[in-house]
């Protein structure tokens, strides 16, 4: 039988606006700057979720200069993810979405003010009808709060919304939540244990109706 998708419930860094990528290659050049590798399976370790994993703490910096390759960090992060675009087929798949009135909200472990500026600057400040940030909650992902608080306000039931993610904490949100999971790797989650259970779609250049198939929902009439 075929299930009706009500709503899909993005993840935001690295889901819609791939910041992760551009995160780790700078801290990967801050490691290998004092003699160090940073492995991208401790990294994963934080990906997705808040204060699991701290970077600076294998470094072993002196106050000045931590606090010299902390400012120069956050501008280098800040500046590569502000010249990059959303990730691939996104666009497609929002505008595919308004379209055929499958509702939009977002469930992320960042914070508000991190999210709305990205959101602004690629103008898609009005496409989500929900944000449910870090601010709202007492538990970020892999707890199931954030997206429960995105379905609440929804006003929808686990069962009528999809959850589309890029890393296994988030994935594990919103299965945990009851919703539907979908995963869409990036360069630094595509290598983690996500379950079978879950479909994966590598690209989103397909648009709304590959995700709609991934979950074995009917397809939509679309113009694009």
């Amino acid at each position: 039988m075929e299930a009706t998708v009500r709503a899909f419930i993005f993840d935001f860094d690295g889901t819609i606006l791939d910041t992760e990528t551009h995160e780790f290659r700078r801290w990967e050049e801050l490691y290998r700057e004092h003699g160090q590798v940073l492995a991208l399976q401790d990294w994963q370790q934080g990906v997705g979720t808040w204060g699991a994993f701290d970077p600076w703490a294998a470094l072993e910096l002196d106050e000045d200069t931590r606090r010299s390759a902390h400012d120069r960090l956050r501008a280098d992060i800040f500046k590569a993810i502000a010249a990059d675009d959303v990730r691939p087929g996104i666009r497609r798949v929002l505008a595919e979405a308004r379209e055929a009135g499958v509702r939009l909200a977002i469930a992320s472990s960042s914070e508000r003010a991190w999210i709305e500026p990205w959101l602004e600057q690629h103008g898609l400040q009005d496409v989500f009808e929900v944000l449910a940030t870090r601010d709202d909650v007492a538990r970020v992902k892999p707890d199931p709060e954030l997206y429960s608080l995105a379905l609440a306000r929804l006003g929808l039931q686990p069962g009528e919304a999809v959850a589309v993610e890029d890393s296994f904490h988030g994935a594990t949100a919103a299965h945990r939540a009851g919703l539907r999971v979908i995963v869409t790797p990036n360069d630094v989650t595509s290598g983690q244990p996500f379950l079978d259970a879950w479909p994966r779609v590598d690209s989103l250049e397909g648009g709304l109706n590959v995700l709609l198939g991934a979950v074995g929902a009917p397809p939509v009439q679309v113009t694009s």
